[in-house]
């Protein structure tokens, strides 16, 4: 499993020269060094903002893991399951759509989404209040 994820950043010309011209200067390493440094300093700005979401919702943040025993158990229990992550969500491979109908409610991925081909496309039809960017 990758511990990163690659995203492509659009830029006007003149901010990208300017970017530019700060790793000339020696400000930054490299361009993925000014972006990533850039993000980090965003997330800190906006902390505050992150944490009272958080807790003011059931999410989860880091790595979620759910697998076919976690959504049986739900559904024995007569639970519907709100999903809603921040990082890495994983649903494992042995999870079919018949059993995920039953136990999830609804599903939100804030970061990135793993799940068998089978499960993306229950996912995509619209069955599910799913967020995922």
């Amino acid at each position: 499993m990758a511990d990163t994820e690659k995203i492509t950043v659009n830029m006007n010309v003149v901010d990208l020269g300017k970017m530019d011209l700060l790793i000339d200067q020696g400000f930054y390493s490299n361009r993925t060094d000014f972006i990533k440094t850039a993000i980090r300093n965003q997330i800190s700005v906006h902390a505050r903002d992150i944490d009272q979401v958080v807790t003011q919702s059931s999410f989860t943040i880091g790595v979620a893991y759910f697998n076919r025993r976690t959504l049986e158990k739900a559904v024995a229990e007569s639970k519907k399951l709100k999903i809603t992550n921040v990082g890495l969500l994983i649903f494992s491979d042995d999870i079919d759509s018949e059993l995920a109908l039953k136990a999830i409610k609804s599903v939100k991925a804030f970061g990135v989404l793993r799940a068998n081909p089978e499960f993306k496309e229950v996912l995509k039809s619209g069955i599910w209040d799913v967020d995922e960017r």
